[in-house]
């Protein structure tokens, strides 16, 4: 083994809450609250006359080599900001259930009307990065640049600065104690440790983390609607099921226009909230709302 190796960023916890969970109560005696994610990231991707290659997270398996551009990845990229985004708004529109942006700035300069309509239907922002990219590529500098660079987009597209913050896939070693740093954001969601929120220090600070989910992700698994449906649907029965029993938790559902857009579905995350409205006892919300209720009945010691 070997004991010379020193890591750096945050330490990692393996306790948690252990067997002291806390006695949450969402509003209104709410078993579940439920966050649905929208992941509006088309446009900021990498793209190979921006980037010199080509990004891979949509649904294609042929690959061009590396040095030859791939309009049609790029346009089921388009597909999303075009299409799939307003299949998205509709939706919740007629089921009157609200959702949480994690935006990239890069991409509501490609599209400002998504904005526009995101904050007038009373969404709310979370940033997703300055572009759909690896911050642990940066220096620490590069990175609180970019995280400046974001906020000011933001400011344009959006109306205000975002309030929180979650990178692609993974935080650098730096990024908390940059967001922290740079003040303004109420919590960050750079972790998937968790059904609850909680808190780290962070210098002096007690940062709030509301943490997210790749597991309910419509990225994730096979293609089938019934399947993404099926497994976050069997996911809300169980944590319902510990609410019910006094432990509610939360639920972070993470969709991405291009995918969960597409019209199949979109038809599959019908099925899911008509399912949890039905069953009742849940808190559809705003991941602000939770961080902000979190902050009020469980402060930070």
């Amino acid at each position: 083994m070997n004991t010379a190796t020193v890591s750096t960023g945050p330490v990692r916890d393996f306790v948690g809450y252990g067997q002291s969970i806390p006695k949450v109560q969402w509003p209104n005696g709410a078993n579940i609250a439920i966050n649905l994610v929208v992941n509006y990231e088309e446009g900021s991707e990498y793209s190979f006359d921006r980037d010199g290659e080509n990004d891979v997270h949509v649904e294609s398996s042929y690959n061009f080599p590396g040095d030859v551009r791939d309009l049609s990845r790029e346009s089921m990229y388009e597909y999303g900001s075009r299409a799939g985004i307003w299949r998205l708004m509709r939706l919740f529109d007629e089921l009157d259930v609200p959702c949480t942006f994690y935006a990239c700035a890069d991409a509501f300069e490609k599209n400002p009307e998504v904005a526009k309509y995101a904050r007038t239907a009373g969404y709310d922002l979370l940033s997703h990065g300055l572009r759909w990219n690896e911050v642990w590529r940066y220096s620490r500098e590069e990175e609180r640049n970019n995280i400046r660079l974001a906020i000011e987009s933001f400011e344009r597209t959006w109306g205000e600065r975002p309030r929180a913050w979650y990178c692609r896939y993974g935080p650098s070693v730096n990024t908390r104690e940059l967001v922290v740093e740079e003040g303004g954001f109420v919590y960050d969601s750079d972790a998937y440790n968790d059904d609850l929120p909680y808190y780290v220090p962070v210098g002096e600070h007690q940062q709030l983390v509301i943490p997210y989910s790749l597991t309910y992700n419509d990225l994730k698994g096979s293609t089938s609607p019934a399947e993404f449906s099926d497994y976050i649907t069997r996911a809300f029965d169980e944590l319902w099921h510990e609410g019910e029993n006094g432990y509610p938790k939360m639920m972070s559902i993470g969709l991405h226009p291009r995918v969960v857009g597409q019209a199949a579905r979109t038809n599959a995350l019908r099925q899911f909230i008509e399912h949890a409205q039905q069953k009742g006892k849940v808190w559809f919300t705003r991941r602000i709302d939770i961080a902000n209720h979190w902050l009020e009945h469980h402060p930070a010691s």
